[in-house]
């Protein structure tokens, strides 16, 4: 019992900060320094929007992408609204008569949800170069500039930009993201440095038009996409001077549902692409796949075994019988992150990482179940946030 226990604490130890400090090493060690964007690399551009009854943003969204640093006769926007039953369309439409840079509307009918429409932008794109974002996805000025002329290394195939939260509160759910963004963001540059990040924020990507893969519906296009990439023999980077800003969500059962349909979409995009575990074929993206995803995904396993096999071991000594009172103690402070939430109250810092953290893992934990039932999700409605 007691090497399930440390086994277990091991691994999560692993998950959470060992792979941090590997890959942060392996990139001072192996840095990959790509090609230097230059102001003379301008190649067109198709920028796609999904969207689904967006009314309340979809006209400063598509305001915010006309207004970009970039040439707009290289522009073209995109909206593919997926039988939207607000005013989305009327916007767009008013805005396509207004407006002197390109805009077209696709709408889909019936609903086929957000991979289905990216497919048939692509279909209709012209631009050397996709960009994707939100609906609510709001670009610094010089972010689609700083996306696309990172492409003049044709080594690189895909481009993720850096989030930012903006308005964030002193809740556990809003604190929570903006941490959990930050040790992603971490991650992507480091990942980067040495060949491709792993994952990516799908409202601030960019990818070459002649790479895009085909989807099937249920496929998770922010992730498998970039997986996709990687396959073809093209690296996947992380552009930090990229930014795009979002509102932090608030709402923990809404940020929960959101996770667990992320993960489901995404073990489904593991399972779909479990070629690139091969590292004899895929060399170290092989490995940080496994870490990053795969073992961030199923961290509830070892966190449950840590739980269980301590509390088996009580009678083994004082070590074991502390061990437990520390365990207890970070379930309670994400209990007591858990009520502060409901009542909007603001949270140390202690607390809302233990709360966000075990609402990362138990969405986790839910997603594995749905997967093993072999349940798939196509459509939905947007996040709000």
């Amino acid at each position: 019992m007691d090497i399930l226990f440390w086994t277990s604490v091991v691994l999560l130890s692993f998950i959470y900060l060992g792979y941090p400090v590997l890959i942060f090493l392996l990139a001072k060690v192996f840095k990959k320094v790509p090609q230097q964007p230059t102001a003379e690399y301008q190649p067109t551009v198709s920028i796609i929007i999904p969207a689904f009854n967006e009314e309340s943003v979809i006209r400063d969204t598509i305001q915010n992408k006309i207004e970009q640093k970039y040439p707009q006769d290289k522009i073209e926007i995109i909206v593919v609204s997926d039988e939207s039953t607000d005013d989305t369309d009327s916007i767009v439409e008013s805005m396509i008569s207004e407006s002197s840079t390109k805009i077209s509307l696709i709408k889909q009918i019936p609903r086929q949800g957000k991979t289905a429409g990216v497919n048939k932008a692509v279909e209709q794109a012209s631009g050397e170069i996709l960009v994707f974002s939100d609906a609510n996805s709001m670009f610094q000025p010089d972010t689609l500039e700083k996306l696309v002329t990172t492409f003049i290394d044709p080594k690189i195939g895909y481009v993720t930009g850096q989030l930012m939260y903006q308005t964030i509160t002193a809740t556990g759910v809003s604190l929570g993201c903006s941490s959990y963004m930050q040790y992603e963001n971490f991650l992507r540059k480091y990942e980067s440095g040495i060949g491709s990040v792993v994952g990516v924020d799908g409202g601030v990507d960019a990818m070459r038009r002649d790479i895009f893969t085909t989807l099937s519906a249920d496929q998770l296009p922010d992730f498998v996409q970039p997986l996709s990439v990687v396959e073809q023999g093209y690296r996947v980077v992380y552009q930090p001077e990229a930014v795009m800003l979002e509102n932090a969500l608030s709402d923990s059962q809404k940020e929960f549902k959101m996770r667990v349909r992320v993960s489901l979409r995404a073990l489904w995009a593991l399972w779909d692409k479990k070629s690139l575990f091969n590292p004899a074929k895929f060399g170290i993206f092989s490995t940080q796949l496994f870490c990053h995803k795969l073992l961030r995904y199923l961290a509830f396993f070892p966190q449950i075994t840590a739980l269980f096999s301590n509390l088996m071991l009580l009678n083994e000594g004082a070590l074991y019988q502390w061990l437990l009172v520390g365990q207890i103690v970070f379930y309670g402070l994400a209990f007591v992150g858990l009520q502060l939430t409901k009542k909007e109250r603001a949270l140390p810092k202690v607390v809302y990482l233990s709360y966000y953290l075990n609402l990362l893992n138990i969405a986790c934990f839910i997603a594995f179940v749905q997967f093993i039932r072999g349940n798939k999700i196509v459509v939905w409605k947007p996040r709000e946030g």
